[in-house]
């Protein structure tokens, strides 16, 4: 193995790392270091974090500044905030020993007004966000005419969180003839077209696979019902008594939810997301860098690219929805040659994603079994006496007092106060856990499905255990995706914390799942309410709980969600009706005579009510297109309830236009 003197580091540099205990290069900073050295020698690397990315960079690039010169001669550009500081607080302690070496933080939240007096006096080395660089550059403050290396860390997290534009608008803003040193952990599409388009022959490095996970990552999976999630949570930071660990959330709101519960049960816990304050999340991110804080919530925007040493733990409370987010949480563990674990909470209907994060990052999860109350209780009396072993005993300090307590405890056994010192602590976990129920797994039942994934005829979606399935009366033709459904479900909720599960967006129609308990909640806040101006229905469609007489429990496409398509549940409800019902439809008399008619007056046309937004637009442009045409039948939602017996608004005004016609 070489030494970093024998890589090229200078005296300087070579000094200040020693003394932060650095001792032999790490397989990336042997591999980059070396290379970066010379002139005109763009690369690609390719490193889970933790892995010594910011000292393979980061060396050769102070080495390269000369400070004979004030002009800023390099830009690193990171993803947030947090991990911009810690770059350039790395930085400043390898080039301690370079007299007029200066390195500058620069990122949204702070005063501009400050950077820019800072860049006014002058600044080689330039560390950024992209947002904030770029109104640097369009204020003129940020001269980058005479860059000569661009390092762009963490760019793939840049490229996810949308820094597309602004990356183009750096690179296209520095000289041609400069190094541009691209670090991510995972390879995707844009990482290759940006290669593409601003790197000459870039060497690309590869410490371990392509978009593989940390080497000494344990992945462990516990399956609970969704319910129980918070409670098995409690269970694994009770289980190792010394975790240090981020425990990473879907949402904003999850994040402080989960936090404040924990707060509140006990644990020495804070939340990191986006709506704080950035004062707020420096103070946060110092209490938890210095131990005093032991679970640190948060969200996968707030906790990118942190750099937290000693961190034991990755808890997913919630599985990101891309693979490469996974790779981003796990590496928080694990670094510089370190064991960590990286542990997903998940209920049945996420284990496919398991699977998927298995065969890309190539390790394998462990199923693991929750610890039950015993073994917990078991590790906590043993961190009890362990915690007692370690108290330094200053003699002079309590001397004048230990007559006193020796005459307090001279009538109490020696067995008698041991136990009566170790109670004193554990007696918490034993009373909780006395009479807490064990958390059981959930079965993976119902009928198998087929190869393709489909489900076989006759199947039924059933909701998850400890959940209700819930239909609404809207769906992709509305607008709606995964996103501005749950968007729409939180502005009506008006502070109302609600869970969803499962969400199943249909054309003209959703279905959604919320926790057992919660179905009354959202059956109220969403009653009378208008989404563009169409009024909303909602209606409790699992089978087991509906009612005998809604349309959720009447119809196999609301009970149970079948995924066939629109053609064969037309065709089924057809086969069900009468010949003649059915040549009658056919025969209905044509229409084209309704186009000097009010569109309202003309049901089949105006099918909603007008509003504002984009799903009304479309509604519009549809009517639009459909004036003079024949319908083909019945529209496509009311061939849906058709033969059906509910009440529901938007379909009894049609039948009474219908009538009066």
């Amino acid at each position: 193995m070489k030494t970093f003197e024998e890589l090229g580091v200078c005296e300087e540099i070579l000094r200040a790392i020693t003394e932060m205990g650095y001792e032999s290069p790490m397989p990336v900073q042997e591999e980059v270091i070396p290379y970066l050295l010379g002139n005109n020698n763009d690369v690609v690397a390719l490193a889970q974090t933790g892995t010594g990315k910011t000292a393979a960079y980061g060396l050769p690039v102070l080495q390269k500044v000369n400070t004979r010169s004030t002009e800023t001669q390099a830009i690193i550009i990171s993803p947030t905030r947090e991990l911009c500081l810690q770059i350039a607080d790395d930085l400043k302690e390898y080039s301690k020993y370079i007299d007029g070496l200066h390195v500058l933080a620069v990122y949204g939240g702070a005063s501009i007004e400050t950077q820019i007096r800072q860049l006014k006096k002058g600044v080689q080395v330039i560390v950024a966000t992209p947002g904030r660089l770029v109104d640097l550059m369009e204020r003129g403050v940020a001269n980058l005419s005479r860059v000569e290396n661009v390092v762009l860390d963490e760019a793939d997290e840049m490229l996810n969180m949308g820094f597309t534009e602004s990356i183009d608008a750096i690179l296209a803003g520095v000289p041609d003839n400069r190094n541009t040193l691209l670090f991510s952990a995972t390879m995707s599409k844009e990482i290759e077209r940006i290669s593409k388009n601003y790197l000459r022959d870039a060497k690309e490095i590869v410490v371990g696979s392509r978009n593989e996970g940390a080497e000494k990552v344990n992945h462990i999976y516990y399956l609970v019902s969704a319910k129980d999630k918070y409670n098995a949570l409690k269970r694994v930071a009770d289980y190792y008594p010394e975790i240090y660990a981020i425990i990473f959330c879907r949402t904003r709101m999850e994040t402080q939810e989960i936090a404040d519960k924990l707060i509140q049960d006990g644990y020495n816990a804070e939340s990191l997301h986006g709506e704080l304050s950035q004062a707020q999340r420096d103070l946060t991110m110092q209490k938890f860098r210095q131990h005093r804080v032991q679970l640190l919530v948060a969200t996968d925007v707030a906790a990118r690219g942190l750099d937290v040493d000693s961190l034991t733990h990755v808890i997913n409370y919630g599985l990101p929805d891309d693979i490469e987010s996974y790779t981003h949480r796990s590496g928080r563990t694990g670094r510089a040659g370190k064991a960590g674990t990286s542990i997903c909470i998940i209920h049945v209907k996420e284990k496919p994603k398991v699977r998927a994060i298995e065969k890309q990052i190539g390790k394998e999860f462990v199923a693991g079994t929750l610890p039950t109350g015993e073994q917990i209780c078991e590790k906590q009396l043993y961190k009890v006496i362990d915690d007692i072993e370690k108290v330094e005993v200053d003699e002079d300090m309590i001397a004048p007092y230990l007559p006193s307590i020796f005459r307090k405890f001279e009538l109490m056994e020696k067995e008698d106060i041991i136990k009566r010192v170790v109670s004193m602590e554990f007696n918490t976990f034993l009373n909780y856990y006395k009479n807490a129920p064990e958390i059981e797994v959930p079965v993976e039942g119902g009928k198998k499905r087929e190869r393709d994934g489909k489900k076989s005829k006759g199947e039924r979606h059933v909701a998850e255990i400890g959940y209700v399935r819930l239909f609404i009366n809207l769906g992709k033709k509305d607008g709606l995706r995964p996103r501005e459904f749950m968007g729409f479900i939180n502005r009506c909720a008006r502070g109302k914390r609600i869970d969803l599960g499962r969400i199943d967006l249909m054309n003209n129609f959703s279905f959604f799942e919320v926790p057992e308990g919660q179905e009354r909640t959202v059956l109220d806040v969403l009653s009378g309410v208008d989404y563009d101006g169409r009024k909303v229905n909602v209606e409790i469609s699992d089978p087991s709980t509906s009612g005998k007489n809604s349309a959720a429990s009447q119809n196999d496409d609301f009970g149970g969600g079948r995924n066939s398509s629109r053609r064969g549940e037309r065709k089924e409800r057809n086969d069900r009706k009468p010949r003649g019902e059915r040549e009658e439809r056919r025969e209905r008399p044509d229409r084209r005579g309704t186009r000097g008619k009010s569109r309202n007056e003309d049901p089949f046309v105006n099918v909603r009510k007008k509003g504002r937004g984009a799903a009304a637009e479309r509604n519009r442009r549809n009517d639009r297109e459909n004036e003079g045409r024949a319908p083909k039948g019945l529209p496509e939602w009311a061939k849906f309830f058709e033969g059906q017996v509910i009440d529901q608004p938007f379909y009894s005004e049609f039948t009474k236009k219908k009538k009066k016609k």
